[in-house]
């Protein structure tokens, strides 16, 4: 018997730690259920000890720059739950996912992987031992995957979850590339014209001694100063940007910009889905594992990022461990959109509420992609009237003082 070192969750939604005397890591996991606790972390006193998923802040499924990217995550899930599905033990889909590896960092991760199993560590842990590529909250989902027996199916929900995640998050993405390309060419076209083609006129305009428009000379001067200080002031936008971005680490700052955010008629609705499709997929994801209502709510909490739901989040979870249900408490909040308040109150009537969320989930990413269809057919006349307006004022400026030197002329 060895003495192990633990860390769960009640289903009040504290955090408990503690020390059990077990023969194995799987005895001390199960000791601690059978207490009617969620395991976040059994390591042995006095060694070291697989890293696996604690309570508390990083709890995610967004991946780090190093290791693994999302995208090469999510295939490798998705396709070792299929092998899995299909009857294959663990060391033989392991070895499929490593001989279909797309690339050597991928293949140099399974290959670790398939090593440490084979050698008899679990699976959770070998993962763990990989947090630039595996996050804490995939490892911990395993790990009760595996201490239950389902570790197939719970793969096969993570796949989606980050499938689904990646989705989203390409769908907003894919929606600004035209807008951002149409404003890149404006700025560019504008620039152009006042630092490059109104030059070319201005000694004509000197020497014929005309009387230029108000237009054209402000125009001038505008084309000017961008000529000798354009850069200096894009550097100026940079340091701005860079204050702004630092300024936003501040809690009381971010909590303002996070609500401004969710304000705008067209932007504010859609941020709002966005939120709902990320909450609402992260719970039902979270619920369908087996994990307490108060355990998910303090897991959920940290993959959303706007501190104004956070703010929600924490209310709704102090209604929860008193009783009220979270459809009650999200409606008085008014911060996601009526239909997940509706849905979660039908999953809590029925008691269905993982069911329902993961259903809500699938309503809010087909609004996000209805939503950011209409923003692009929204922003992209926008742009292009803005831009034809700037331009033509340009021309008509030129126009103008070309007509002065006709008159003159005359």
């Amino acid at each position: 018997m060895a003495s192990w070192r633990f860390t769960a969750i009640t289903p009040a939604g504290t955090l408990v730690r503690g020390v059990t005397e077990a023969g194995s890591e799987a005895e001390a996991v199960a000791f601690i259920r059978r207490q009617g606790n969620m395991p976040m972390e059994a390591v042995p006193v006095g060694g070291g000890g697989g890293r696996l998923l604690r309570a508390g802040a990083g709890m995610e499924l967004r991946l780090r720059r190093t290791g693994l990217k999302r995208a090469e995550v999510a295939a490798i899930t998705r396709e070792l739950a299929v092998m899995l599905g299909a009857g294959q033990d663990l060391d033989r889909a392991l070895r499929f996912l490593l001989e279909t590896a797309p690339g050597p960092r991928a293949r140099s991760v399974l290959e670790g992987l398939r090593a440490e199993v084979r050698d008899g560590s679990t699976l959770h842990a070998a993962l763990g031992r990989r947090p630039d590529s595996f996050p804490r909250l995939y490892v911990g989902l395993v790990r009760a995957a595996e201490a239950g027996g389902n570790l197939g199916s719970t793969l096969e929900r993570i796949a989606t979850l980050m499938e689904r995640e990646r989705a989203l998050v390409a769908t907003l993405q894919s929606a600004m590339i035209y807008p951002t390309l149409l404003v890149v060419a404006a700025i560019g076209s504008i620039w152009l014209l006042l630092t490059r083609v109104l030059p070319q006129f201005v000694p004509l305009f000197e020497q014929n001694g005309a009387a230029l428009p108000r237009s054209t000379r402000v125009l001038i001067a505008l084309g000017d100063f961008l000529g000798a200080w354009g850069l200096w002031a894009l550097l100026l936008l940079a340091l701005a940007g860079f204050g702004l971005w630092r300024s936003l680490r501040r809690p009381a700052v971010r909590l303002a910009a996070d609500r401004l955010l969710l304000r705008p008629p067209v932007l504010g609705p859609l941020m709002r889905e966005v939120l709902a499709a990320r909450f609402t997929r992260t719970l039902g994801t979270l619920l369908g594992n087996g994990v307490p209502l108060i355990g998910a709510m303090a897991i959920v909490r940290d993959v959303i990022g706007n501190r104004a739901v956070l703010a929600t989040l924490d209310r709704a979870t102090d209604d929860a461990k008193a009783g009220v249900g979270l459809a009650r408490s999200f409606e008085r909040e008014r911060i996601f959109p009526a239909r997940t308040v509706h849905l979660l109150r039908l999953g809590e009537e029925t008691a269905q509420l993982g069911a329902m969320a993961l259903r809500a989930a699938e309503i809010h990413e087909e609004a996000v992609r209805l939503r950011s269809q209409r923003l692009v057919a929204l922003l992209v006349p926008m742009i292009t009237i803005l831009m034809g307006a700037a331009v033509a004022g340009i021309v008509s400026s030129l126009l103008l003082a070309m007509l002065s030197l006709n008159d003159l002329a005359q």
